[in-house]
């Protein structure tokens, strides 16, 4: 089965409402990313997603229900791949180094980034 396609910028706000969320139906998606007056713009757009593989929709209930698709992890490591491969020739090391060059991390996050270079480093060992 093929990735789904890569979301829009909008796609994604709603798939980080079903992430966070669950399963929803429309008129929660529309009320938790604060489009309560767009219902039928937030309906095209799940439609679509459905379409596009991003969204399951439940149809088992009079309101229909959508969730996602894929885990919140698995999208982020297919757009991640996306951007290396096409904007860093595939290398990881230039992906990381202009992420963090463009927005400063955190002590804690580097912490987090040493601990997980180390592991991989004892993984390959």
């Amino acid at each position: 089965m093929a990735a789904p396609r890569r979301p829009t910028d909008a796609e994604l706000a709603i798939l980080r409402v079903l992430w966070s969320q669950g399963p929803s139906t429309v008129r929660e998606v529309a009320e938790e990313t604060g489009r309560e007056g767009a219902y039928t713009t937030v309906l095209k757009l799940l439609q679509i997603m459905t379409g596009k593989g991003l969204v399951r929709r439940d149809e088992s209930a009079r309101t229909h229900v959508y969730r996602a698709a894929r885990s919140e992890r698995a999208t982020q490591r297919q757009l991640v791949r996306d951007l290396a491969d096409r904007a860093f020739g595939g290398s990881a090391s230039r992906l990381v180094m202009q992420a963090l060059a463009v927005k400063k991390a955190s002590p804690d996050e580097l912490a987090e980034i040493r601990k997980w270079l180390a592991e991989q480093e004892q993984e390959r060992a």
